[in-house]
Formats: structure tokens, C-alpha cells, sequence
């Protein structure tokens, strides 16, 4: 732990700050000119929207798929997801932090023409009300909900009172019509994503989305196979995700043992054929070959 990041521990913390945007614009094959806001937070990373993510997502989406974000951030995945399942489609992004939260809503706003982006500034949890997470600085930029983990492993010293819902009982009251058409769920959560995965454990079920969790660096070894093995006993592979910059591209398969260290996604594919197959000739192509997942 560094020195100044001690020093928020034990009370010594800067004011919390706000920071705005920037829109900016990419020329994207296929869509033309697609907008994206920038979070201007400076510890955010630059994103580049790239083609290359959106036709990774089409190998397994298309136009009219349901896909949940969980923990959207600023959008930079809900955006290429939209893209991906079109103005027919939806994408619901849950982002409980109101710091970031303008940024996305910004985002679901933008490039109405392409997609249909739904921003909730909520946290998904087992139970509705309200929680502390803890961020890493004065802007809340990186941060989430620390279940389970040290305080002094962890290293984010900034609270934040988050309000958080029961999604499974969200999406039967409100998106009941999209539930069939769930095809991809993301979470990232920095180590509360099995909580996450557990609340929505009869949905996963039911529907057999592709899912996207994130095995966060702090994850005791316990705590890794304990969510292994949340899939592997619901009948999903575990695959490393790959494709390069978060794209969630089914990469190789993981043994249980690969998951004890280290700070990665993993792509959770439901077929039990374990075969990720290309089902239309890129975005808003034809219906899905025979042997596909549809």
C-alpha cells in the first residue's frame, strides 16, 4: 500500500470532486459515425471504440438480444453491446455510483439511431436497500462493494452509500417481455460479483445467458473456486475471456487450479457442447446458421 493511499485509510481524505465529459466521435464501419462520452475523472484510461469489439460480441449477439451490464461504469461496454443488438435490442446498465453515473446516461443517450441503452443508477444486490462501497479516491473513479475482503488488502479508503435492488425480482416486475431474449449478462464488481451471480441464480437457470464475470485481484483462493465452481455446477464451461481489451470473446478453457491468482475476466459459455460459433454474417446480418446457439 502507498504511502498516500495509508493516509486515506486512517482518515486523512481529500474533498469528493465531480468531473464532466467529453464527447467524442469514432467512424465505425458498418454503423458510420458512433458517439462516445469520455469521463474526464484523470484516472480514468482513454476508450477507443473499435469495430473490432462490436463484431467480437456479434459472434454470440444479435439484433433483438437482451444484455445486463453490472457495473456499466461510464458505458464504454454497454456501448459496443448496443451496437451489437441494435436499436431492436436493449441493454440494461446498472451503475449504482453518482459520480460516474452522468457519464453513462450520457452514453444511453448518444447514437439513439443504433441502440437502446436503459441507465440505472442502482447496484445489483441479494436484498433492496441501501450499502457502503469504497472507491479509491476523491473522485470515486475505481471502487465497489469489498465482501469478504480486508479493508488493508483492498486499499480503498472512500466511502459511498450506493442504493441497491434485487435485480431478479427487477427484471421479472419491469423487463418480464425481455427475460426470453436474455443472451449475455456482464458483471464486474470487484469481488462481489458471486453475491451478484448467487441473487440471480434461478434466472441463469431459466434463460442460460453467456456470462462475463471478473475475478478480481484481491480474490482470495477460497473465494476464486468458490465461483468456479458456481458455474461448473450449473453445467457452464469456464473459459479465460479474451480478444484483448475486455472484449468478451470466448478465450481458452480454464481448470480450476488456473483460477488462484492473479486479475482477469473469465467467459462463461451455458452450451453443452461448448461450441462458440458465429450464428449471422456480422451485425444486423442474416438469422442464425444451422448448429448456432438460436
Amino acid at each position: 500500500m502507498k504511502l498516500k493511499e495509508y493516509l486515506y485509510m486512517v482518515g486523512f481524505r481529500a474533498r469528493p470532486r465531480h468531473y464532466g465529459y467529453r464527447v467524442d466521435r469514432y467512424a465505425l464501419p458498418k454503423f458510420g459515425a458512433v458517439e462516445y462520452a469520455q469521463w474526464l475523472h484523470p484516472r480514468e484510461t482513454k476508450k477507443e471504440l473499435r469495430a473490432e469489439a462490436v463484431e467480437a460480441l456479434a459472434v454470440f449477439l444479435q439484433p433483438g438480444d437482451f444484455c445486463i451490464d453490472i457495473g456499466a461504469h461510464t458505458g464504454d461496454t454497454a456501448l459496443p453491446m448496443a451496437l451489437a443488438v441494435g436499436k431492436q435490442g436493449l441493454v440494461l446498465a446498472l451503475e449504482p455510483n453518482p459520480f460516474v453515473f452522468p457519464t453513462l446516461n450520457k452514453n444511453a443517450v448518444l447514437n439513439r439511431e443504433l441502440t437502446r441503452i436503459t441507465p440505472l443508477m442502482l447496484a445489483a444486490t441479494s436484498e433492496d436497500g441501501d450499502l457502503r462501497f469504497e472507491y479509491s479516491d476523491a473522485g470515486f473513479c475505481n471502487g465497489g462493494r469489498h465482501e469478504r475482503i480486508s479493508r488493508w488488502r483492498h486499499g480503498h479508503a472512500f466511502p459511498l452509500r450506493v442504493t441497491g435492488v434485487n435485480l431478479q425480482a427487477l427484471l421479472l416486475q419491469r423487463y418480464s417481455d425481455w427475460l426470453p431474449k436474455l443472451r449475455y449478462l456482464k458483471v464486474d464488481a470487484e469481488g462481489f460479483d458471486l453475491t451478484i451471480l448467487k441473487s440471480l441464480d434461478a434466472l441463469l437457470g431459466e434463460q442460460r445467458p453467456f456470462v462475463q464475470a471478473e475475478v478480481y485481484r484481491h480474490l482470495p483462493a477460497a473465494q476464486r473456486f468458490e465461483l468456479y465452481d458456481f458455474f461448473g455446477s450449473r453445467g457452464y464451461a469456464v473459459h479465460r475471456a479474451g480478444g484483448g481489451g475486455g472484449v468478451p470473446l470466448r478465450g481458452p478453457r480454464l481448470g480450476r487450479d488456473e483460477m488462484a491468482t492473479g486479475h482477469f475476466d473469465i467467459f462463461c459459455d451455458p452450451s453443452p457442447f461448448n461450441q462458440l460459433t458465429t450464428h449471422h454474417s456480422g451485425v444486423g446480418g442474416s438469422p442464425p446458421a444451422p448448429g448456432s446457439f438460436r
